[in-house]
C-alpha cells in the first residue's frame, strides 16, 4: 500500500531450539566458545523482534515499541543494555547450576531485580476454571519483554525440570536447551544441524580410520 509507513515485517533470525524462552534468550549471543562471540542483539529491533518471534509480544506490539524506541533512543540503548546484562546472568546462573558451583552473587543480584519488576506488572485475572497470571501492557515500557522472560527463568530455576536444563555438546556452539526426550538423552541443540554434523564428522573419522588399518 503505498504511503504505508509502519515497520516491514522480517524474516525470523532466531533459532528456538532452547524450549523454554529464557534459555532462547540465552541463546542470543551465539558461538559462545568462540574468541569472538556473534551478538545476535546488535540493537533494540533485534530484542523486539525476538519479543515478537517467541510470542512475547504480538504484532501490534512490537510495532508500537519499535516506533517508541525511534522517539526515545536512549531508553531504548538502555533496554538493550539491560536485556543483555539479563542474558549474560541467565547465563552464568544456569551454568553454575550445571556445573555444580556457586551461583556468582552478581547474577542472582540481576535477576532477581528483574523478577521484582515482572512481580510489579504482574496481576491474576479469572479464566472460565481458575485464574492465571498476566503481564501489564508489555508496550508501557521498552523493557517489558522482559518480564515475562525473567518469569520464565524464576519458574525454571525453581522447578524439577531445572535438572533437565542441558547445554549442545558440539564444541563449537554449547546452546542450552531443555531436554525433555524420552529418555533425557539429548545431545544437541538442533538434530538437523549440530547433530548432523557431528555424524559426518564421526563417519568421515571411522572412514579415515579404516583406510589407515588397511
Amino acid at each position: 500500500m503505498a504511503g504505508d509507513k509502519s515497520p516491514k515485517r522480517h524474516a525470523p533470525m532466531f533459532e528456538l531450539t532452547g524450549g523454554n524462552v529464557c534459555l532462547d534468550f540465552i541463546n542470543t549471543l551465539d558461538d559462545r566458545p568462540a574468541q569472538k562471540p556473534t551478538e545476535l542483539l546488535k540493537d533494540y529491533s533485534d530484542l523486539a523482534r525476538f519479543g515478537e518471534q517467541t510470542g512475547i509480544l504480538t504484532t501490534a506490539q512490537t510495532d508500537a515499541l519499535l516506533e517508541k524506541a525511534v522517539l526515545m533512543p536512549q531508553d531504548a540503548a538502555d533496554a538493550l543494555d539491560h536485556a543483555r546484562r539479563l542474558r549474560e546472568a541467565l547465563y552464568e546462573i544456569f551454568s553454575s547450576l550445571m556445573n555444580h558451583t556457586a551461583v556468582p552473587p552478581s547474577a542472582m543480584e540481576i535477576l532477581n531485580r528483574q523478577v521484582h519488576h515482572a512481580a510489579l506488572h504482574t496481576h491474576l485475572i479469572q479464566t472460565k476454571q481458575s485464574c492465571e497470571w498476566t503481564f501489564d501492557d508489555l508496550t508501557s515500557s521498552l523493557e517489558g519483554m522482559l518480564w515475562p522472560i525473567s518469569r520464565a527463568a524464576a519458574v525454571l530455576l525453581t522447578s524439577a525440570n531445572v535438572a533437565l536444563v542441558r547445554t549442545c555438546l558440539s564444541p563449537t556452539c554449547q546452546w542450552f536447551f531443555l531436554d525433555t526426550s524420552k529418555n533425557h538423552r539429548r545431545r544437541w541443540c538442533d538434530m538437523t544441524k549440530c547433530g548432523n554434523r557431528a555424524k559426518v564428522r564421526n563417519f568421515y573419522a571411522r572412514k579415515r580410520s579404516a583406510l589407515e588399518k588397511d
